[in-house]
């Protein structure tokens, strides 16, 4: 059976709101000279952490885009332009998405700042009939200068999106981080006894590129002889970034998660 990943929101399409939460100018924190906690953030950080959420949820795309530079990179290759082209188009997919960003830390650099956000981000569209629910939770860093960000980078990502009535709840292992070449294990586990259903899945290894993202992927799914997928894979032999998938369906739903997987040189924790 092949399945076109047409349901997939690739991490390109929800980074958008990843630093969209720390545009305080950066004289206000230039005396702190490590990493901060939340708690000790200014009152002005936590107002704005309001008001892009707020934007996002109204999705008032010049509101967001405001807080790019025009001059924005991105570690998959991004730009201001395909930002805001995507931004449009995940509206169009997912009209009623709900953004909730967090602050985890945050310092001064020599010429602006840097911060780190959690942002989760969940919603729902219904598709062929079916309604599609959507649960992305994303981990950045963010380089900040003179109110704008000119610098994202994504550190852990995971997407979770689900069908039907009954989707399967599945528990994923993938190593956060591998190094080049390196074979890893990755576990994707039906936590529900699945009795008489037959189950259908398979494992998807893409690297993040900015080329990739406009193009769906498709899956052909197998059989399994188990309550979930348990494979072996090889990290490519350049560092960078893979999204790892795991497609798995069962009678009355279907669960389509993606995890990030960074590709690292030289030596990194042993992969599990």
């Amino acid at each position: 059976m092949r399945l076109s990943a047409l349901l997939r929101l690739r991490s390109w399409q929800i980074l958008f709101f990843l630093g969209l939460s720390l545009t305080i100018a950066s004289a206000q924190l230039s005396d702190r000279a490590t990493a901060a906690t939340p708690e000790t953030a200014p009152a002005e950080l936590k107002q704005v952490l309001s008001k892009i959420d707020a934007a996002a949820n109204s999705r008032n795309a010049q509101a967001v885009l405001q807080f790019y530079s025009p001059n924005f990179t991105h570690s998959d290759g991004l730009n201001r332009q395909s930002l805001e082209q995507s931004l449009t188009q995940l509206w169009k997919q997912y009209s009623n998405l709900t953004y909730k960003t967090e602050l985890q830390s945050w310092q001064p650099s020599s010429n602006g700042f840097q911060a780190e956000t959690v942002t989760r981000i969940t919603g729902t569209q219904a598709q062929n009939g079916q309604q599609v629910k959507l649960d992305a939770t994303l981990r950045s860093r963010q380089q900040f200068q003179n109110q704008k960000i000119v610098k994202q980078e994504i550190l852990s990502e995971k997407n979770l999106i689900t069908t039907g009535d009954k989707p399967p709840s599945v528990n994923v292992s993938l190593p956060d981080q591998v190094r080049v070449g390196q074979e890893f294990s990755f576990d994707a586990i039906v936590q529900e006894p699945l009795e008489n259903d037959l189950l259908l899945g398979t494992v998807v290894q893409e690297a993040v590129n900015s080329a990739g993202y406009l193009k769906p992927a498709t899956a052909d799914l197998d059989v399994l002889n188990s309550g979930g997928l348990f494979k072996i894979g090889k990290a490519p032999n350049q560092a960078g970034a893979q999204w790892i998938s795991a497609v798995l369906v069962r009678h009355g739903g279907m669960t389509m998660v993606t995890q990030r997987l960074n590709v690292v040189a030289g030596s990194t924790r042993p992969a599990r």
